[in-house]
């Protein structure tokens, strides 16, 4: 009896030195596993800035020249297009060929847009109307600091919704003194009709002046970096879509996400 005693604990001695070796290489694991996830970089937990895009915008001269000649200027300025072309939800796949390119001047944005659709609507009666409902390509950006973003959403002939707000709910209309301010150009004219089924290409150019940013005191943007977000729609058009050009990690489509926002450098 005395020699089983002997050889189980000799045995339990075993047993005990096993676990402490095979333990220490968990601890040694578990510490490192640690230290990956303190080094992480924050877009692994966050991956909307990991995606976040950054585009440079020229400073331009628009002396004595209208809005009309805006897409000539930015040639003549080799200030190049970008897409919209990220397709975020997948219950609405359908993807129109879609571009804009912007600049700044002293006092004010041009932007200009090129799209080719398999439809155009364009019923909007007046300004700040349903827009979105139309043909439509948006423009939302924060020019300050405080959390206020505008949409600048202009349907295929030019007709102009611009509201302001820290979020989608309750959001202020400029008056209609300021959109008058807005300068607008379409290759499609300025009319409102009923959808036209049949593939389309259109462009349009605007003229924002920063009076347009109608809750603040805007003078110029040289050397200020604002977030910013584009976007193509078309709620009812034949084949609804919602594009952006930075992309928007949601289930369900919502352009109204700042967070979602990239980032636009002005010289």
């Amino acid at each position: 009896m005395a020699h089983n005693r002997s050889e189980r604990k000799k045995i339990s001695i075993k047993v005990i030195m096993n676990k402490r070796t095979f333990a220490a290489p968990l601890w040694k694991f578990a510490a490192l596993l640690i230290a990956l996830l303190c080094i992480s970089p924050l877009s692994a937990t966050n991956p909307q800035k990991k995606e976040m895009k950054e585009l440079n915008v020229k400073k331009v001269s628009l002396a004595n020249m209208s809005v009309e000649n805006v897409p000539a200027l930015l040639d003549e300025e080799k200030v190049p297009f970008q897409p919209i072309n990220t397709v975020n939800w997948k219950a609405f796949p359908y993807q129109p060929e879609v571009q804009f390119r912007i600049a700044h001047t002293t006092d004010a944005i041009l932007l200009h847009y090129k799209v080719r659709e398999a439809s155009v609507r364009a019923v909007a009666a007046g300004d700040n109307g349903a827009v979105w409902e139309d043909a439509c390509v948006e423009f939302f950006s924060i020019p300050a600091g405080d959390g206020i973003y505008y949409n600048v959403e202009c349907n295929c002939v030019g007709t102009l919704l611009i509201g302001a707000g820290a979020g989608r709910n309750n959001r202020e209309h400029a008056p209609q003194e300021v959109m008058d301010e807005v300068q607008r150009w379409s290759s499609l004219g300025r009319k409102a009709f009923e959808e036209r089924v049949g593939e389309c290409s259109w462009e349009l150019a605007l003229v924002i002046p920063y009076s347009a940013f109608f809750k603040h005191q805007l003078t110029n943007l040289d050397g200020k970096a604002i977030h910013a977000n584009f976007y193509k729609c078309g709620d009812k058009l034949q084949t609804p879509h919602f594009l952006s050009w930075n992309p928007i990690n949601l289930e369900k489509p919502d352009f109204h996400r700042p967070e979602f926002f990239g980032t636009l450098n002005f010289e």
